[in-house]
């Protein structure tokens, strides 16, 4: 089904009144296209670690809003806006003012990715499969791990996964009491009770995450009493804090972002048994230095240090 976007080049500083102008007339689903740096809040709650560079911003702003044919009048639609944008010139500089109409094809977005996640070997002996994807060549000593990422972060391809893995099989035991900070659809926690660890708890920020991990926990047939988990920010959440710290655990395992690890690297302590193992990755080896040097500023001490592509992960014990 073919959609129409119509589309209003303003200013930045126009953009909420010509957002409020776009809903009072029944467009939904509005969108905002412009160059203004984002905040370190912003930057916070995104889960990359190299922002996209953007040109200089230059105060304009592009509004837009999609609809089904016949669903409005164009002309008259038009010409509301227009009348709309006359009494908010009155308030603010709305810039050009141009409106521009054009035709889109109805597309899902968001499970359209789903075409190009196939199964891969995360380790010679770990394939991640994808929940709606049959699995043509395994052996029987490989370890299947079936991932719907839905909305959530993680499908189990990048580097700083597979640099978890390595560390979580070379530290993981049958008596394992498994922390999993920011764990996204579940990969390394499933992965981590697939290599025999007791018992995961896992924390993410994005309720999304939740869902998706409880989900992959489901389908993988991982027994409740063997994984928790919980949403908020460790970092900062003092009621999860108590949550979390009611046992010590023998791995704490973080695959987010040096700028998240680096304060965690501060309080993870608490969390963890005196011979525990600290796994971090998720760290782009421009910021590998801070990263290091707050784990030793915070008292841990490095056992190993290992990299892949343009990544870096840390293993560390506390000193």
């Amino acid at each position: 089904m073919k959609y129409t976007k119509i589309s209003l080049k303003t200013t930045t500083e126009a953009v909420d009144l010509i957002s409020n102008l776009f809903d009072e007339l029944g467009l939904e689903g509005i969108q905002i296209e412009d160059n203004i740096p984002l905040s370190e809040e912003d930057k916070k709650a995104m889960y990359i670690d190299i922002l996209p560079e953007l040109p200089e911003d230059d105060g304009t702003a592009v509004v837009s809003s999609y609809f089904e044919p016949g669903s409005f009048d164009v002309e008259d639609l038009i010409q509301k806006i227009q009348d709309g944008l006359e009494e908010i010139a009155i308030f603010t500089n709305i810039g050009e003012g141009t409106i521009q109409l054009g035709d889109t094809d109805d597309k899902d977005w968001i499970n359209n990715w789903k075409e190009f996640f196939k199964p891969f070997r995360v380790a010679d002996d770990i394939v991640i499969k994808p929940t709606w994807e049959e699995l043509e060549a395994a052996s029987e000593n490989d370890i299947i791990i079936e991932i719907d990422p839905g909305t959530a972060f993680g499908t189990g391809s990048h580097e700083t996964t597979k640099l978890c893995i390595q560390g979580l099989r070379k530290y993981i035991t049958p008596t394992t009491e498994l922390l999993d900070v920011g764990c996204g659809s579940g990969i390394l926690s499933i992965i981590g009770l697939k290599l025999g660890a007791k018992h995961v708890l896992g924390t993410d920020i994005d309720p999304n995450a939740l869902t998706a991990t409880l989900e992959n926990i489901e389908v993988n047939q991982i027994k409740k009493e063997q994984f928790s988990v919980f949403a908020g920010n460790i970092i900062e959440d003092k009621n999860l804090q108590k949550e979390v710290g009611m046992k010590k655990y023998d791995i704490v395992v973080a695959n987010i972002l040096a700028d998240v690890i680096i304060p965690l690297s501060g309080m993870i302590q608490q969390h963890m048994k005196e011979d525990g193992v600290f796994i971090s990755s998720g760290i782009i080896n421009m910021k590998r230095e801070e990263v290091k040097e707050a784990l030793l500023a915070n008292g841990f001490t490095i056992i190993e240090t290992i990299e892949m592509g343009d990544w870096v992960s840390f293993v560390a014990k506390i000193a």
